[in-house]
Order: C-alpha cells, then structure tokens, then sequence
C-alpha cells in the first residue's frame, strides 16, 4: 500500500466516525470523543456481520437508504454500554429503603399513587433492586398503586429484562436473605435464578429514547438516572435536568450516577441532600433541606 492510500483510508476512517459520532449524537445524545473511534468500528463491524453485510462502508450506506431510520435505532444500540449490576452504588439503595421509601409506603397503605421511574435501565438490576428494596419495605406492595417504570434505547436489554432471569453469579451483591427470598432456581437450572412473580408484577419495560418526547404525564415520587447523561455532553446535560425536574412531585428525588451532578441549570429546585442524590424542593414544599 502507498504512503497515499494509507492517507486516503486514513482520511476515510476520520469521515466515518465523525459522520457516525454525529448520528450518535443526533439520535441519543451520545458523546463519542475520537479515542474510542476503534470500538466504535469494531461494534460496527459485528453489527454489518449480523446484517449479512461485507463492510462498515455497506453498513453506512443503509444509514441513508429507506430503511435508514429503523437502522440508526440499531446502530445506537450497538454502540450503547450496557453495564448494571444488582445494589450497584449501595448508598443509594441504604438512603432508599431507611429514608425515603417509608413514608411512602404509608402513603400508598392509605390508597395513594407511588410511581418510580428507573431511567437507562439496561438488563433490569436496577428496577429489581428497587423492587426489592420496595418489597422489604411493604411486603403487599404488588397489590397496592406502587409502579417502578423502566425504560431504555435498547429493546435488545429491555427483552432480557422483561423476562427477570439472570446467572446466579450476577446475584452476588443481593444480600443472601433477600435473594432467597426475591429469586428463584429454574427447574433443572440451579445457574439461573428468576425474579419472583411479586418483583415483575411491580415492573414495568418500556423502549425510551430520552432525546425524544417523553410520553409520561403522571409525577414521579423518585427517579433514578444513573450513569447514563455521563455519555452526554454538557448542553445536553444541563437540558435534561429540567426535564426530570419537571417529572417529580414536590419532595420527590433523583439519583444520578456517582460522576455525575446536576449543573449548569440556571434555576432548579433540585436541592443536594445526599451523595449524588437530589430532592425537588419549592415554596410549597415544608420538609427539611438538611442533607440525610
């Protein structure tokens, strides 16, 4: 190959990515700096692969074709990073189920409407690990007016998900009682456990894309977005702050991801009561503004 074609397909790769970076971010405001240009292609190139397709040149050319629109949801699922765990960042789970959910559970006891929504939930852990910190909390909670919405880009996890079966060795960080007690073996499959009856019926997947119109009406009493607007840059950031905001009910709150704050939002009521963790104050709102 000559010094020339090495520059050209050299030049070509940077066209590629930055044509691909940008759908990225039209599409889901993903943030994709050029460092991660090799995983972007190798995704890419496995994703051709599953399509019958020879190369990233065949794949990018559908991008453009009729299907294109249907592909783009493709391409963002090949190059989302899906990675969850049971009890992940515990301290929320601790300041979940000894602070905020009591009150709660009273509230629904007394015929009142609790909704959670977990945002960017990927397989599913953490949607159960509210539910089970839920269930710890109000044993009957599946047959009150208490819903966990869990909602992510990609259907492909949202399957794994609705179905609630996972590796026993992904059930690690569940404490032994709550585990024995929230999951069970598969019959004839002692690797695979399966999320009781009571955690699924209080879940429910939905595909969301949270660039786009959110069809929710109803406010949440807790939202948690973890890990996830880290992918975004800092405009798209500060615009979704508001967006979550809008969505909780005075005294409601939001969890975010351990590297994450909520910044760059001129006005909120958002108000820092614990690690990475925000409640939505207002003058109407009398509860206390001390940090747990």
């Amino acid at each position: 190959m000559t010094s020339a074609q090495s520059s050209f397909s050299e030049t070509d790769k940077q066209v590629d990515f930055a044509r691909i970076a940008g759908i990225a971010r039209a599409e889901a405001g993903l943030q994709i700096p050029q460092e991660k240009a090799s995983m972007v292609f190798s995704r890419l190139a496995k994703r051709a692969r599953r399509l019958g397709l020879p190369d990233i040149a065949s794949y990018l050319a559908i991008l453009d074709g009729p299907n294109g629109k249907d592909e783009r949801r493709g391409l963002i699922e090949a190059l989302t990073t899906n990675v969850t765990s049971f009890f992940r960042e515990p301290h929320h789970f601790d300041l979940l189920s000894g602070k905020i959910l009591p009150p709660l559970m009273d509230a629904a006891k007394r015929g009142e409407r609790v909704r959670i929504w977990s945002a960017g939930c990927s397989t599913g852990a953490e949607p159960y690990t509210i539910a089970m910190c839920v269930l710890e909390a109000c044993p009957e909670a599946a047959q009150l007016d208490i819903r966990i919405l869990a909602t992510d880009i990609d259907r492909d996890v949202l399957a794994t998900a609705e179905k609630g079966a996972y590796a026993a060795t992904l059930l690690k960080k569940v404490p032994p009682d709550i585990r024995k007690k929230h999951f069970s073996a598969r019959s004839g499959d002692g690797n695979t456990l399966r999320a009781s009856e009571n955690l699924r019926a209080l879940c429910t997947f939905r595909p969301l894309n949270l660039m786009t119109q959110w069809p929710m009406r109803g406010a949440f009493d807790i939202i948690f977005c973890r890990n996830v607007v880290i992918y975004f840059d800092a405009e798209t950031q500060a615009a979704l702050w508001p967006r979550f905001e809008a969505l909780l009910k005075s005294g409601g709150h939001l969890f975010v991801g351990h590297s994450e704050r909520v910044e760059g939002v001129p006005a909120t009521e958002l108000i820092p009561v614990g690690t990475t963790t925000y409640r939505k104050g207002s003058a109407h709102y009398s509860g206390s503004r001390e940090r747990y």
